[in-house]
C-alpha cells in the first residue's frame, strides 16, 4: 500500500519564544516492511540550523533551533511510504521458556531484546500489573496466545476517552482507571509484559485515515497512534519482533504506518523541546494518512 502521511504541529506561545531547541520523531522507520520514497520536514520560521541522526534504537532524529523571537511555531512533516503486511509469525514457545530464555544466566549468550525487560520511564514493574495480566498468562500458554489474550483484554475493559489522561499519566495510574488513549493502553500492556519478565517495546505511528469501503474507521486514526512490539526467540539464531495493538484488538498491517520504536513514550516523543520564553502555549496536531494511486506516484 501506498500512504502519504501528513503530520502537523502547530504551537501558539504568550508571550513570545525568544530562543528554542527542539527535537523530532517524525520520519517513519525505513525497513523491508516499510520503504520511505520520500520524506520532507518544513519548520516555521526557518531555523538557524538542522540536521538529523539516528538514535540507539535506528530512529530518526531531526534536530533544530530557532534564535529569532516567535509566537507561533509549525512543523510539518509529509511523507511517502510504501507498506506491506508482515508476515504471521508463528511460536508455540511458552511466556515461561521466553522469559526463562531472557532472564540473566552465567555464561549465556547476549540477547540485546533484554534490554526491553526492565522498567523505564512511563513503564514501571509492579505487583499490580502482573494481578492484571496473570488471568491471560496461565501456566505453560504460549507466548502468542497470552499475548493476544491480554491486548483483548485491554480492548474491552479499557474505554477509550481522550479527556481521561495526558502524556504525563503514569501507567499505574491508567491501569486503576481503565480508561485512557492510544498511549496509555500500549503502556498497560508494556508494563504488564515486562512485569513477567518479557520484552516488549513501544511502537509509535499513525493509521490509515479512512478506511477502504466496508472496513471500520480505526480508533486513533486521526492523531498519532501508539501499539505494542512483543519479542519471540528463535532456536539457533535471533527472534523476530510482532506487533499488537491493544486500543484496536488487532495485528497492525499495511494500513499502518511505524515511524519510530523505543521503550515507551519517552524515546520517541513527536516534538520534545526546551524554550526561553512562551510560559503559555496552545497545541494543535493534525494527522492525515490517505492512499495514493501507484501511476500518479509515480508520474
Amino acid at each position: 500500500m501506498l500512504l502519504h502521511v501528513v503530520h502537523e504541529t502547530r504551537y501558539e506561545y504568550s508571550p513570545a519564544v525568544k530562543t528554542a531547541q527542539h527535537m523530532a520523531h517524525l520520519k517513519p522507520l525505513h525497513n523491508e516492511h516499510q520503504q520511505v520514497l520520500s520524506h520532507q520536514l518544513a519548520v516555521e520560521p526557518t531555523p538557524a540550523q538542522q540536521t538529523e541522526a539516528v538514535d540507539v534504537y535506528g530512529n530518526t532524529r531531526a534536530f533544530f533551533s530557532l534564535q529569532v523571537r516567535h509566537d507561533e511555531l509549525v512543523i510539518v512533516a509529509t511523507s511517502l511510504v510504501r507498506t506491506s503486511p508482515p508476515p504471521v509469525v508463528q511460536c508455540d514457545m511458552s511466556w515461561e521458556e521466553v522469559r526463562e530464555r531472557l532472564r540473566y544466566h552465567r555464561g549465556a549468550a547476549y540477547d540485546p531484546a533484554a534490554e526491553f525487560c526492565f522498567a523505564s520511564p512511563y513503564v514501571p514493574r509492579h505487583e499490580n500489573f502482573v494481578t492484571y495480566a496473570m488471568p491471560s498468562f496461565t501456566p505453560e500458554r504460549s507466548i502468542m496466545e497470552a499475548a493476544r489474550d491480554l491486548m483483548h483484554r485491554i480492548h474491552v475493559e479499557f474505554a477509550y476517552e481522550t479527556e481521561a489522561t495526558d502524556v504525563s499519566t503514569p501507567a499505574l495510574e491508567a491501569l486503576e482507571l481503565r480508561k485512557g488513549v492510544c498511549q496509555d493502553f500500549a503502556h498497560v500492556m508494556l508494563a504488564c509484559l515486562r512485569s513477567l519478565g518479557l520484552p516488549a517495546r513501544y511502537v509509535s505511528g499513525y493509521l490509515l485515515t479512512e478506511p477502504p469501503p466496508g472496513k471500520p474507521r480505526l480508533v486513533g486514526a486521526d492523531a498519532s497512534h501508539a501499539w505494542v512490539s512483543i519479542y519471540l526467540p528463535r532456536d539457533g539464531g535471533p527472534g523476530e519482533w510482532t506487533d499488537l495493538d491493544p486500543t484496536n484488538d488487532r495485528a497492525p498491517s499495511e494500513d499502518y504506518v511505524t515511524l519510530a520504536l523505543g521503550r515507551d513514550y519517552a524515546d520517541v516523543s513527536p516534538v520534545r523541546g526546551v524554550i526561553h520564553g512562551g510560559a503559555n502555549h496552545k497545541l494543535d496536531v493534525g494527522v492525515t494518512v490517505t492512499p495514493v494511486d501507484a501511476s500518479h506516484a509515480a508520474s
